[in-house]
């Protein structure tokens, strides 16, 4: 039976859960989940971690009701947006309850997401969109650790994150993995 592929940007974000560390940024993500899928059979790759929020509390936890691709424009139609599989989406409510649901903004960019987007990070469409093209199902969680732009890495709270993500992964995880198989 096919696995689920738990991915996040760093082993910390990974909260001690077996998983792909992607890297940095929407380009290492894309490559390191890119090449995870080609190596192996996964059946749902779940990707979490944390990420910048405008006006959402500390610790927050969001499904990605799509991956937006901040830093790519230009004038011919371009592939900017990736939306979850809607069965994991409904996985992840359950699991999650009431969390919001909303875009994600994906940028290399610390403070690089337009000013309608809520949420920011950095890998999301990286990760959904090399899951897309290789036909697996694919989804984004993340914690709300800082409010977007705040200049004060003092002020961020990481851990907090971190452990709203260790709380629910597990349960994340084993309903990916059913979703992923009905």
């Amino acid at each position: 039976m096919p696995d689920v592929l738990l991915v996040a940007a760093t082993e910390r974000e990974l909260g001690g859960q077996d998983g792909l560390v992607c890297g940095i940024g929407p380009v290492e993500a894309a490559a390191a989940t890119a090449r995870a899928l080609a190596q192996r059979d996964v059946g749902a790759v779940l990707h979490i971690g944390i990420a910048g929020g405008r006006g959402l509390d500390l610790g927050t936890l969001v499904i990605g009701s799509e991956a937006i691709y901040c830093d790519l424009a230009a004038s011919i139609r371009l592939v900017d947006r990736v939306a979850p599989d809607a069965r994991l989406l409904d996985a992840a409510r359950r699991v999650l309850g009431d969390v919001p649901i909303l875009p994600i903004g994906t940028t290399a960019t610390v403070g690089g997401v337009a000013r309608e987007l809520v949420v920011e990070a950095m890998e999301g469409f990286g990760v959904l969109r090399a899951a897309a093209l290789a036909g697996v199902p694919a989804i984004e969680v993340r914690a709300i650790s800082n409010e977007i732009g705040e200049p004060d890495r003092g002020r961020w709270r990481i851990e907090d994150a971190v452990a709203a993500l260790a709380a629910v992964v597990p349960h994340l995880v084993a309903a990916t993995g059913s979703a992923s198989r009905s």
